[in-house]
């Protein structure tokens, strides 16, 4: 048998290519935590509401749900290098925009910039180590990289953006995206392959206009719904468009000789469970941090870079973690490592149930510590085990859709807890202020301004001699919201467990084989040998053969 080994040259460019995926998922994620620290800085710089505040995150969070499975199909149909560029582009002049802003409008369109380059870059990242690293068994180990890449922007983000704000303006928390964004477009120029689906695939106009339409108007009636009411004729407008505009990509998808989505890939047991595993862990997991970040900055009235010391603990353990769940993935089955990683998660979040506004630092670490390597255990198998329960051809399209899940979970997860926790809030505030002493038409003032302008909006009140026992009120009502958040997140996350236990009962490798089977039925056309192609001399994934 002969066994083919790679160039110093083709090495080189593995090498290069890996490089550059982890520098791109760096660049796209590391806006989401230091935004998210920097809220409080922006909203008393731009003197902006409650409501106005929180589209700034989603105003990068929107773009990047709604555009990922569109980024994957271009990245496909045009090269996957060409679209890495162009996101790296978007970063850059997002963040160009949002450094320059001087009032709100600005600053989300800053926001939705950045947040399309980041669309276009986590898919075709993924698809990019993918066609570097053929070899399943291998490629795990890569992948595994990437998500400590994707991790490690989460962990450095609060703590750049704590710094920054302890000696500058919010505004330049944008500066480090710009730099690493053009250097790293100027060396792909050399350095990266292109890549692209085998097929002849076509730009599918149908799939995604609906998917955009359906999930922006899904994400914008739940976080309009928990601000206000989602009885309100707005929401409800936004969710029945949601909800007829995913109906119709379903049908669209079902339909088109090239679609966007190829809905045959959910047949594979594996491929469903890391979509649903992606969804409801970060739905969960992402309005954790929301909620906790409050708990920080107004229960224990720690600074942002306090706080962001503190957030540091969960990427940091999750970097320990996901290591070594990489390499470990061709010994240790993922459905053993996603579901003990779950677990793990959820009896950290449950445990969080008992803190209080004393809680000391040591005793939240350790239950952030554990929630960090839960998820380093499930961050990495899940991600490769989605990318290769499909044929090598639809990685791209795999990497997108998984990638969308967890976006749209990580979209929907502050607009849900957040709702939670200001309704439990601001329900049990009168309760509070009547044991702190405060009754009367002061508690109905503050009780009123509670409800119109959240929980935030009482501190700017003239409060007098009372404000101790205000402040001491809207403690107590924080943490029977924050206790329910927890609650709340455990049970999504435990519900992922059932999910990794239940669905993941064969191999990811045998996917491949399954959904390639439905494909070939459904398009009628064999693949080509270049699909799958796996170096010489390296095993195919059991049960995986030409169409």
């Amino acid at each position: 048998m002969n066994v083919t080994t790679p160039t110093s040259g083709a090495t080189d460019r593995r090498a290069a290519t890996i490089v550059m995926a982890c520098l791109g998922v760096f660049v796209a994620y590391l806006p989401i935590t230091t935004v998210a620290v920097s809220l409080p800085a922006i909203q008393r710089s731009l003197h902006t509401s409650t409501a106005q505040l929180s589209w700034v995150q989603d105003a990068f969070v929107l773009p990047m749900a709604a555009f990922i499975l569109t980024a994957g199909l271009f990245g496909d149909v045009h090269g996957r290098k060409k679209v890495f560029q162009a996101g790296l582009f978007f970063c850059a002049a997002g963040a160009t925009v949002a450094l320059c802003a001087h009032n709100i409008p600005t600053l989300w369109a800053g926001q939705a910039l950045a947040g399309l380059g980041s669309a276009a870059l986590l898919p075709t990242t993924l698809a990019l180590i993918s066609h570097a690293v053929p070899d399943f068994r291998e490629r795990g180990k890569f992948i595994g990289m990437w998500a400590m890449a994707l991790l490690a922007a989460l962990a450095v983000g609060p703590v750049i953006a704590g710094l920054i704000l302890e000696h500058f303006s919010w505004r330049w928390i944008y500066l480090l995206s710009i730099p690493l964004s053009l250097v790293a477009m100027a060396v792909a120029v050399p350095l990266l392959t292109d890549s692209r689906a085998p097929h002849s695939r076509k730009l599918d106009w149908p799939g995604q206009l609906t998917a955009a339409v359906g999930v922006t108007a899904l994400v914008y009636g739940v976080i309009e719904g928990g601000a206000d009411s989602f009885t309100d004729t707005k929401v409800v407008a936004a969710l029945v468009l949601g909800v007829v505009a995913l109906i119709a990509f379903v049908l669209a998808e079902k339909r088109s000789a090239g679609p966007m989505l190829d809905l045959a890939v959910f047949r594979s047991p594996a491929f469903t469970a890391t979509a649903l595993i992606a969804l409801i862990t970060f739905l969960g997991l992402i309005g954790f941090f929301f909620v906790l970040s409050l708990y920080f900055g107004m229960v224990q009235q720690l600074g942002t870079l306090e706080a962001g010391a503190r957030l540091l603990l969960v990427p940091v353990a999750a970097i320990v973690a996901g290591g070594p769940a990489g390499r470990l993935m061709h010994r240790v089955s993922a459905r053993l490592m996603i579901t003990v990683g779950l677990l793990m998660v959820a009896g950290s979040l449950l445990a969080m149930t008992n803190i209080d506004a004393d809680t000391s630092y040591g005793s939240i670490a350790w239950r952030l510590i554990v929630l960090g390597l839960g998820l380093g255990l499930v961050t990495t198998p899940m991600t490769a085990t989605a990318v290769a329960a499909v044929p090598h051809h639809l990685a791209g399209m795999a990497s997108a859709a998984n990638n969308a899940f967890r976006q749209v979970g990580g979209a929907l997860g502050p607009a849900v807890l957040g709702a939670l926790l200001s309704t439990r809030a601001v329900h049990n505030l009168p309760a509070h202020l009547a044991h702190a002493g405060i009754t009367g038409t002061q508690a109905d003032t503050i009780v009123a301004t509670a409800k119109n302008g959240g929980l935030g909006a009482v501190a700017g009140m003239n409060l007098g001699a009372t404000a101790g026992q205000v402040y001491g009120a809207l403690g107590d009502s924080l943490l029977d919201g924050l206790r329910l958040c927890f609650v709340v997140a455990a049970v999504l996350v435990l519900i992922a467990a059932v999910c990794a236990l239940t669905l993941l009962r064969r191999p990811a490798q045998g996917g491949p084989r399954e959904v390639k089977a439905v494909s070939t039925a459904q398009h009628g056309r064999p693949e080509t040998p270049a699909e799958d192609a796996t170096p010489a001399g390296t095993a195919k994934p059991a049960g995986y053969r030409r169409g």
